[in-house]
């Protein structure tokens, strides 16, 4: 017998899996201003939070996995260990969490499914992609103040320092080049692109007797 939950339980890993399949495309939807990759993948991220709520987590962990097995899903159509474990890593490792984040922001906003409701799920992408920005830093800063990628990282920073007219201390000039330069395209196009296709998808779902 089929019962509702297995049911529910059976398209939430459904839309696991394909929202991970999601994340893997928009990595490959980037454009390099050094050896940090500017990418979608927020985009996926915060869609995986949307519709799954706090399960978008294992969205994120399926894609942690097909990275981890080798597939070539990370950016630069990359994968294996060595991608979970270089300088990006802590990005990556951060984005279970910010979709766990993301969701249970969903869970406790959306409820009349309003224009007001849309910008406050926006706002709360920005707050809970955090932990990719502030693990991301750390990792990178580690790479790139010590180790043979050292001088290839500082290069990066120093370049985009430059482009930009400035003079930084070594922290605020890797924080610059890592993080700072990433979130406009991240806030104001991946997250706003997400949280219109979760409405969307909800629309149709809903249209379809689904709740999500």
């Amino acid at each position: 017998m089929v019962t509702n939950r297995t049911h529910s339980n059976t398209l939430r890993i459904s839309l696991a899996v394909l929202l991970a399949a999601v994340t893997a495309v928009s990595a490959q939807l980037k454009f390099n201003l050094g050896p940090v990759p500017y990418t979608m993948q927020n985009f996926g991220i915060v869609l995986s939070g949307l519709v799954l709520g706090r399960y978008g987590a294992l969205a994120q962990l399926i894609y942690l996995g097909m990275i981890a097995a080798g597939l070539p899903v990370a950016s630069g159509f990359k994968g294996g260990l060595g991608v979970l474990f270089g300088f990006t890593a802590g990005y990556l490792w951060a984005f279970p969490v910010a979709a766990f984040l993301v969701g249970i922001a969903r869970e406790k906003i959306w409820r009349q499914r309003n224009r007001r409701e849309l910008f406050l799920l926006w706002l709360s992408s920005c707050f809970a992609v955090l932990p990719v920005y502030l693990l991301g830093f750390y990792v990178f800063y580690k790479f790139a103040t010590g180790g043979k990628l050292s001088p290839l990282l500082l290069k990066y920073c120093r370049a985009v320092e430059s482009k930009l007219g400035l003079k930084l201390s070594t922290f605020s000039m890797i924080f610059l080049a890592s993080v700072a330069i990433f979130i406009p395209q991240d806030y104001f196009m991946d997250h706003v692109f997400a949280v219109l296709a979760f409405a969307y998808v909800d629309r149709l779902m809903r249209e379809r007797g689904i709740e999500l």
